[in-house]
């Protein structure tokens, strides 16, 4: 009896959730035959050892220890994804009702049930694989009996006229006239009847509205009923397409903002930049200095993004600072004791010009001492002296007054030259110091 109530419990919950879905696919009447076999056997093994006794032996009944027979069954869709069906089958057999000797004759058995499928996927797929439950009832002989049949199964789906069913099921005696036992079976469905027609009612008369100037905007909401439009600005035209309609367009024949009342933003001196942001707005500059030109304090054509001394002018070759090599200094005087960094005689007169120019006309100027040498030697080592030359002349400068946190030496070795190091004039030349100044 419990197995009864919860058949019919696990039924009323698979409704309950079927009939809240959307029946688009939900399937038609449909009739079937089927072919079964009844295996007695498999359960009455596996009560007697065990079910991994009975698999791992093989002792599951074989096709001729089935009993078979024919049944007819009824389907019909509740939803999308659930299906009722109910089939009457009959098979002749040696029934094993419990407590009853057999005799060895097969009389007919008589089994009805009642199914719900839950199915995977809907009808509109052609293969649904699909769990089934129900309750059934069987008579053979006199004996009259409850069973609870679940299972599995497969439906094949033949342009949703005809359906292929596979299914396997156990079927759990209820009360002691019955057995357990598996029924497996093959059948296939066809519909019946026709497809149901949707009614369609016919569409209600158009309603009459007025659009005096056709534009597809009724009068009752067309704020310019009497001129075609735009739906965006109610029913008015856009001549310049800016967006702001005609009517409240100053210029409506040039594209604007809404701002200016349609009229284009003002930009006196075509930069670019509009004048309410230009702070320049009769000269012509750019967007990053909020539309005045790219300032040059020392007025030396080198704009200070550019000018290494924007405070001083300087030639443009010269990254706008001016040049320390001029008639009063000439820096290729500046040598040394061959293979030292030992300033020659000559160089330190040379470089007490450097320090008269720099303390008395730029104070102001940073100098970077380069330091150079020919491809003499080994690269290590020429690097080495090329440092050392450097700073040899920039401790010169500090002797001679100039602030050393205004001198930088960096010795850059062969890897710079500004001559052909194969013959010796070249060599001369690339042996060389070089100031880079800047502010």
């Amino acid at each position: 009896m419990k197995k009864i109530f919860m058949s019919l419990f696990a039924l009323c919950s698979i409704s309950i959730v079927a009939f809240s879905q959307d029946y688009e696919y939900k399937k038609r009447p449909a009739i079937g035959i089927h072919f079964f076999g009844n295996d007695f056997q498999t359960p009455q093994r596996i009560k007697e050892s065990s079910l991994s006794d009975v698999l791992e032996n093989g002792e599951w009944a074989k096709f001729n220890e089935h009993k078979f027979g024919f049944g007819v069954n009824y389907m019909k869709g509740l939803t999308n994804t659930f299906d009722f069906s109910t089939t009457l089958g009959v098979s002749f057999v040696d029934y094993p009702v419990p407590n009853r000797t057999s005799t060895g004759n097969s009389e007919a058995l008589f089994e009805w049930d009642a199914m719900v499928h839950a199915k995977m996927v809907p009808d509109k797929y052609w293969v649904s694989p699909y769990l089934s439950a129900g309750i059934a009832a069987s008579k053979w002989k006199g004996y009259w009996g409850a069973i609870v049949p679940v299972g599995v199964g497969l439906q094949v789906n033949f342009y949703d006229e005809a359906f292929l069913l596979i299914n396997s099921q156990y079927r759990m005696k209820v009360t002691n006239t019955t057995a357990n036992h598996f029924y497996h079976s093959i059948g296939i469905a066809g519909n019946i009847g026709k497809p149901k027609q949707p009614k369609v009612l016919p569409p209600p008369p158009p309603p009459i509205v007025l659009d005096t100037d056709k534009d597809g905007i009724v009068d009752s909401v067309d704020a310019c009923p009497t001129e075609p439009g735009l739906v965006a600005l109610n029913g008015c035209p856009d001549k310049d397409n800016d967006g702001i309609a005609d009517k409240d367009d100053k210029c409506p024949d040039v594209p604007g903002i809404a701002r200016y009342q349609g009229c284009p933003i003002p930009d006196s001196d075509n930069d670019g930049v509009n004048d309410e942001e230009d702070k320049c707005p009769q000269v012509a500059g750019l967007a990053r200095y909020q539309g005045c030109p790219i300032p040059d304090r020392d007025n030396d054509g080198v704009n200070d993004e550019e000018d290494r001394c924007p405070d001083i002018a300087g030639p443009a070759d010269n990254g706008g600072c001016p040049k320390l090599e001029t008639s009063k200094f000439n820096a290729s005087n500046v040598q040394f004791v061959t293979g030292s960094a030992a300033l020659t005689a000559a160089a330190k007169k040379e470089l007490d010009k450097a320090a008269r120019i720099l303390n008395e006309e730029y104070p102001q100027l940073k100098v970077e001492i380069g330091g150079h040498t020919d491809n003499t030697g080994k690269a290590e080592l020429n690097q080495t002296l090329s440092q050392k030359r450097a700073e040899a002349v920039k401790a010169y400068l500090v002797k001679k007054g100039v602030v050393a946190d205004r001198l930088n030496a960096v010795g850059y070795g062969q890897d710079q030259p500004v001559a052909d190091n194969a013959n010796a004039a070249g060599r001369a030349q690339n042996r060389r110091v070089e100031f880079k100044v800047s502010q």
